[in-house]
């Protein structure tokens, strides 16, 4: 007897997820060439490539479903079968959950995202949590045998290079002195015992490649620790810094920059040893941290669904000044908030909601400064009707009503990005005193100038615009003008030839779509001079045209620019490096 088309349809699938996996992998595997090679443009080429690959793959089997299926592809009565024979065939598989998010995936496609439910898609956790998973098969472990030197010496030249090391005597004994302070003195007693855990690949994004593990003593984690090896770009490596701050560490996996490069052949397992370093993040964020965007997003809907469940609080309209694109909405106790494109724009903006949408798609593919926010977009989302504040409904059917459907007890919205909720810069400014304004005002500048750096210019650089992060970064999340750098043309202000231009209120001076007058950056600090001067002494050369037109200078003549997840006065010392930074010109922390 033959399989049946619910076995045909399950089997398909599958095999497309093992050819998905394999290709997400091969692309994987050469990220350590790309980094010895220098090869920087091949390095964002490969990412966009991953990135891009899932809903290649997923679109290629839902046409194998259409053939195998015919009429019968949208009866969900056979999507139930199909889901307990999928189940049935991926038991065994060491990546079984992420293959469940790809089933829906094709689900999803098939039917709209229209009606999801646990019959017929993977809705519901797996009994067995990733973070319970078994991690030792992919870890190197390295004991404490009296000489920390040449522990030290041991765990670096294990990650063997095709390259030679710039001076390893050097960064061995760097290395050491930053374990002496930060490790020896504040865990005296643990020096007979201690012993280190690191996994067995390296973590590539960018320039950097990042070596990932903990320190123990018996059996307590003491600290985790991210040693970052760089390419001098003249033939050799070289250890950056040595982190062993919880904080620094967590920011290094934040966010604002998933989707590294790691030969994770099961990635649970580096998840689970991850969340043990890092027992705050959350499961979505570290498979995001891995490049499996998708299976993170279904972690992150079972989280989320999960939170609101266990909470009574309702959702009402995120603080802060009113986007003109985007109606904005969280709950008082969820650290997420909920944004949906408006179906009209409050002038000036001028453009469609498509335009929008395509907007954070670039975001997706194109941000490798990590000073832009990751969303998880979603179609069709359900949420408890009687959560929402009557002011918050009103919004939302004057703003969406085309997105909003109810269905009994059941809001819908049928597209919403969600994104992690930060404080405004605008808000978080209030009251603060000269240090820590001295802080976020550089952080704000660096934000720009990093974000410039990789070819991106965010356009509406008010202060609203921008959110400050539990660690105090300040980070980008208004993408509806963000461009490409080299797509704009940088201009002084001509002087007024008389009285008449001087006081006239528009410009007497001709100006294209395209234009960007820096000087006018300064009335992104209206009604806070405080805040103004601080940014003019720290980053005033953002206000000089010729600093813009110097960075597409360098981006056209294919220099990528030095962007690590990490301040910078965190670094070892060294020569300036080839690829000069979009920082080297100023003072402040990265």
């Amino acid at each position: 007897m033959g399989m049946s088309t619910a076995e045909r349809l399950a089997k398909a699938i599958l095999n497309g997820f093992h050819a998905y996996f394999a290709e997400f992998e091969n692309i994987t595997l050469a990220a350590q060439a790309r980094f010895e090679q220098a090869d920087w443009a091949s390095v964002h080429h490969a990412m966009r490539e991953r990135l891009d690959l899932y809903k290649v793959k997923v679109r290629t089997v839902a046409e194998v479903a259409h053939t195998l299926a015919g009429e019968d592809l949208e009866n969900r009565s056979l999507w139930q079968q199909a889901k307990a024979d999928f189940a049935e065939l991926v038991r065994a598989d060491f990546n079984y959950e992420i293959a469940q998010s790809f089933f829906n995936s094709v689900y999803c496609y098939v039917f709209g995202h229209e009606r999801v439910k646990d019959m017929h898609a993977f809705v519901i956790a797996p009994e067995q949590h990733p973070a319970d998973f078994e991690s030792h098969a992919v870890l190197r472990e390295f004991r404490f045998e009296g000489d920390i030197h040449a522990l030290v010496r041991t765990l670096i030249t294990d990650y063997a290079f095709n390259l030679p090391f710039e001076d390893l005597e050097r960064d061995v004994a760097r290395v050491v002195e930053v374990v002496r302070q930060r490790v020896l003195k504040r865990f005296p007693d643990a020096r007979a015992d201690v012993r280190v855990q690191a996994l067995d690949a390296l973590f590539y994004r960018n320039k950097g490649a990042y070596l990932v593990g903990g320190i123990y003593s018996g059996r307590a984690l003491l600290m985790p620790f991210v040693l970052p090896f760089l390419n001098n770009e003249q033939g050799a490596i070289y250890v950056d810094t040595a982190i062993f701050d919880s904080d620094d560490v967590s920011i290094i996996f934040s966010f604002t920059r998933s989707y590294f490069m790691v030969d994770a052949a099961i990635p649970s397992r580096y998840v689970a040893f991850l969340k043990r370093l890092m027992p705050h993040k959350e499961i979505f964020e570290l498979y995001n941290a891995l490049g499996f965007s998708k299976h993170g997003k279904t972690e992150f809907y079972r989280f989320a669904v999960a939170h609101t469940r266990s909470a009574s609080d309702e959702y009402v309209t995120a603080p802060g000044i009113k986007g003109m694109v985007m109606l904005v909405f969280t709950r008082p106790n969820f650290e997420y908030v909920y944004k949906v494109i408006k179906e009209r724009f409050t002038p000036p903006k001028d453009m469609t909601r498509e335009q929008v949408r395509e907007k954070y798609r670039l975001v997706k593919r194109w941000d490798l400064a990590g000073r832009m926010a990751d969303t998880q977009e979603f179609t069709n989302l359900a949420f408890d009707r009687s959560r929402f504040s009557s002011e918050l409904m009103e919004e939302l059917h004057r703003e969406v009503p085309s997105l909003v459907e109810e269905r009994g007890r059941a809001l819908i919205l049928k597209h919403v990005y969600i994104e992690r909720k930060m404080i405004p810069l605008n808000l978080y400014l209030r009251d603060l005193d000269d240090e820590r304004l001295q802080n976020v005002m550089d952080e704000y500048g660096n934000a720009i100038k990093q974000l410039a750096g990789a070819n991106i210019f965010p356009g509406d650089m008010l202060l609203k615009n921008f959110g400050v992060t539990r660690h105090g970064r300040v980070v980008f999340y208004d993408y509806d003008e963000i461009c490409p750098l080299t797509e704009c043309n940088f201009r002084a202000i001509p002087a007024p030839r008389n009285d008449a231009d001087e006081f006239a209120s528009q410009p007497w001076y001709s100006v294209a779509a395209n234009d960007v007058f820096p000087e006018e950056f300064r009335l992104f600090f209206s009604g806070n001079a405080r805040a103004k001067q601080v940014f003019d002494s720290l980053h005033g050369e953002l206000y000089d045209p010729a600093f813009w037109c110097g960075l597409q200078d360098k981006l056209r003549a294919g220099i990528v620019q030095d962007v690590f997840p990490y301040r910078r006065r965190i670094r070892f010392p060294r020569l300036q490096s080839p690829a000069a930074s979009v920082l080297d010109n100023y003072s402040g922390r990265a």
